[in-house]
């Protein structure tokens, strides 16, 4: 089974910045896709960045481009979303999910597994 967990979530002030981390089990890491998404109370959830099981090709939405930057560590089975310049309507619990399809995230299909999420609140 694989499994996702993602960490990093907290409360900072508008222009802050956040590191979230989605921790990758089931020995997928290394030819995963994986999606960042977030939703808030009465909205759809929202893809925010995808990226390859290599890394070469990366997707970010664009009301996040220039302020958010997508990585992984395959050795470390870790994908990373660093959040800067935070904005409040970046508020929201942000989840991780994977799939070995890499085309899945980046044409907004649904992904095959997903963590639980992690909140991040932008308030003054």
């Amino acid at each position: 089974q694989v499994r996702l967990v993602e960490s990093g979530g907290g409360s900072v002030q508008p222009g802050g910045s956040l590191r979230l981390s989605c921790a990758v089990d089931g020995f997928t890491s290394d030819y995963y896709t994986i999606g960042w998404y977030r939703q808030v109370p009465g909205k759809e959830r929202e893809i925010v960045s995808c990226i390859s099981s290599s890394g070469s090709n990366i997707y970010y939405v664009d009301n996040v481009k220039g302020r958010f930057t997508i990585s992984r560590n395959n050795a470390k089975n870790t994908v990373y979303l660093q959040l800067n310049r935070l904005k409040p309507e970046d508020t929201a619990v942000y989840y991780c999910a994977g799939d070995p399809y890499g085309a899945t995230c980046f044409f907004g299909y649904n992904m095959d597994y997903w963590g639980k999420g992690t909140l991040v609140t932008v308030s003054s």
